[in-house]
């Protein structure tokens, strides 16, 4: 059976969404190394809690220990740095076109930006340590937008390729 145009544009679709997801945390880990400092604050005041309402029920929850927020900074790093290097192999993957390594790859690196901005920022940043709060260093608007923009490459990303794509 003859490739029909939409057999060949999405597999283009998911490799220029995917490198697009790919170049942007590349480039966001590349800016937490290079310019250590900035985002390191933003962890900080967030861990902090000292720029929320600051309510006494909820200030518990607060991590005021430095080598512990920069410890989780770091980790932070770390997960951008590998979701990165597992979104670039799985661009290479839909270059190549091997749709189902791609997919499958692909599939990894976009959860795991899912879990990073979804369950990190806006779950345990946003809701556990009040970030919604602070006028100052709120990263909700940010982390929904990576969240949402994982998810739509993700969705386009598991579509039937055609015939033998290795989708069941």
């Amino acid at each position: 059976m003859a490739p029909t145009s939409a057999s060949r544009a999405l597999p283009l679709a998911a490799t220029l969404l995917t490198g697009t997801v790919a170049l942007y945390i590349t480039l966001v880990a590349v800016g937490n190394i290079t310019d250590f400092g900035t985002n390191q604050q933003f962890v900080r005041h967030v861990l902090a809690m000292d720029t929320t309402f600051e309510d006494e029920d909820l200030m518990w929850r607060a991590i005021t220990t430095e080598w512990i927020q920069d410890a989780a900074y770091v980790l932070i790093i770390l997960w951008e740095c590998a979701a990165a290097l597992v979104l670039l192999y799985g661009t290479w993957l839909w270059f190549r076109r091997d749709h189902p390594r791609a997919r499958r790859v692909s599939t990894y690196g976009l959860l795991m930006l899912m879990l990073l901005f979804g369950a990190g920022f806006i779950a345990i940043g946003g809701e556990w340590f009040a970030m919604w709060q602070s006028e100052q260093w709120n990263g909700l608007d940010a982390a929904t937008r990576v969240f949402l923009l994982s998810g739509v490459v993700l969705i386009v990303d598991q579509l039937p390729m055609g015939p033998g794509d290795g989708v069941r």
